[in-house]
């Protein structure tokens, strides 16, 4: 199977699912937002992704689509019986400079740091924020919502280069 770009209704139910799984005890239990931190670091982690063009992160973002839609549509057409693969607008996240590829691998670096010290529990948020986060960013909608996020991760990776070299350490 190959990585691919493009969302099916099939993928967006499996995101949907997961996200279902991960609000659903929240909604339910007094909405303190200190239980959704879990799954907001790897949703988090997996946008920070999104930006990149390539590499094994840029890979990693469009093969969770492919992955997506596989999951969804075995759900969608042996729940119901119906096809769920048509495809959906895509969108992606455009804009990361070399200072923002940085940013990008310190943050994905602090959700894995965050993951391997966190429990069972926890893990499983972590993974499923990152699946939705993915996921969800291969939409037009959601890309779009966050194409600020590329020059944001520029700017304070510009800001770091910018503040070293002004200490006289580069």
């Amino acid at each position: 199977m190959t990585a691919t770009s493009t969302l099916t209704l099939g993928g967006l139910l499996a995101a949907l699912i997961v996200l279902t799984c991960n609000l659903y005890p929240w909604w339910t239990s007094g909405r303190e937002f200190k239980q959704l931190a879990s799954f907001g670091k790897g949703f988090g982690g997996a946008a920070c992704a999104a930006a990149c063009p390539g590499g094994i992160l840029g890979w990693a973002h469009s093969r969770s689509g492919s992955l997506g839609n596989s999951a969804g549509e075995a759900a969608g057409q042996g729940l119901t019986g119906a096809r769920v693969g048509s495809g959906l607008t895509s969108g992606q996240l455009t804009g990361l400079t070399a200072t923002g590829a940085v940013v990008v691998v310190v943050a994905v670096t602090l959700v894995a740091l965050s993951y391997k010290a966190a429990g069972k529990k926890e893990k499983r948020r972590i993974v499923g924020g990152a699946f939705v986060g993915a996921v969800l960013l291969l939409t037009a909608g959601v890309a779009g919502a966050l194409s600020w996020l590329p020059g944001a991760l520029n700017g304070v990776g510009d800001g770091i280069v910018s503040v070293v070299q002004g200490a006289g350490l580069l």
